[in-house]
């Protein structure tokens, strides 16, 4: 199902929607994602996102360029692991406003910044506060 399908449903099936919005993020991080990729997962949010990653990320307001934020920063990172995969754990439901995942994650790469190795392995969980059958706000927690 594409974002316009899911913004145009007014009966939004969050269980459907969060396996999509998982499938989309985990392509943006494997070793051949393109800018395509990155495409595919912000049509799925609202141009004003709000995010956090806590306790790195602590501001979750939404901000009229959100997205373009987004988007160059998962731009820089394009490419960076040359190792990932991703497996869905849970998805919670929450009447019709949010959603949350929770997923174990496994990447290696090379930092773009600093050109130091990387790895790490963990699980997330992502909170999803759905509008108009896009994600609006985005608070992501690590174990």
């Amino acid at each position: 199902m594409s974002a316009t399908t899911y913004a145009n449903n007014s009966e939004l099936d969050l269980n459907a929607f969060a396996r999509t919005y998982f499938n989309s993020m985990v392509a943006t991080q494997a070793p051949n994602a393109t800018a395509k990729d990155i495409e595919a997962y912000l049509a799925l949010l609202t141009d004003d996102i709000g995010h956090t990653h806590l306790p790195y990320v602590t501001d979750d307001s939404r901000q009229s360029n959100g997205k373009e934020l987004m988007r160059k920063g998962m731009t820089f990172y394009l490419g960076a692991h040359t190792k990932y995969e991703a497996q869905l754990l849970d998805v919670f439901t929450f009447n019709t406003s949010a959603v949350a995942i929770r997923y174990k994650n496994k990447a290696e790469g090379i930092h773009p910044q600093n050109q130091q190795a990387l790895a790490y392995s963990q699980v997330m969980m992502e909170v999803l506060e759905i509008e108009d059958g896009k994600v609006a706000v985005i608070r992501k927690y690590h174990e």
